[in-house]
């Protein structure tokens, strides 16, 4: 059982985390070529992981990733601390993979990269997940781009809903409704193979 105590020093360090990036969006305001280099290293991965879902096209990740943080580069001035951090960047990238996508305006090719597991994963965690995670990324390949953003942001990332909309701007009823029917195609191209997950 968890107390209030328990959970202090995990929002503690959840606001920490976030005051240290605003202080890194500050300083590449500042036009400070570390602080850049370190944001860049927190969300390489994190963004690499969304655009790949996203786009499902592993050859334009990191093209759309590295537009997205010469966004953040150019702009960083103009983060004004309405949202977090995380929610100012992953909007940005959406945005840029939309466009990307919308670029390119054909099929998305059969790609089994796509289903690669990260790289560093525990043995228990493959034993556990690599098959669910297989199959439910094969099957968000049948989802729209805006759909696919929607469940790898609230299932892979844990972000709220609240912040997805600002993510994909758009209001947070649109976002439950993509969600709604996301889930509702998962399921039927799942057919009870990962029960009670969606």
């Amino acid at each position: 059982m968890f107390t209030k105590r328990d959970t202090q020093p995990t929002f503690e360090a959840a606001d920490g985390v976030e005051r240290a990036e605003v202080g890194l969006v500050a300083r590449v305001a500042g036009r400070e070529l570390d602080a850049f280099e370190a944001l860049y290293r927190i969300y390489h991965p994190r963004l690499a992981r969304f655009l790949e879902r996203v786009t499902r096209r592993p050859g334009l990740v990191e093209e759309v990733l590295n537009d997205t943080m010469l966004v953040v580069w150019n702009r960083a001035a103009t983060y004004n601390g309405h949202s977090k951090v995380s929610t100012w960047i992953f909007a940005i990238a959406y945005r840029k993979a939309l466009k990307a996508l919308h670029r390119l305006d054909d099929s998305v090719p059969d790609d089994d990269s796509a289903l690669r597991e990260s790289p560093d994963p525990g043995p228990e965690e493959l034993l556990g997940h690599r098959e669910l995670h297989r199959v439910l990324l094969h099957a968000m390949d049948a989802l729209s781009p805006q759909h696919r953003a929607v469940v790898d942001l609230t299932y892979f990332h844990g972000i709220g809903y609240r912040e997805i909309a600002r993510i994909v701007d758009c209001p947070v009823d649109t976002v439950k409704t993509r969600m709604f029917h996301a889930r509702r195609r998962l399921k039927t191209l799942l057919a009870g193979r990962v029960e009670g997950w969606l």
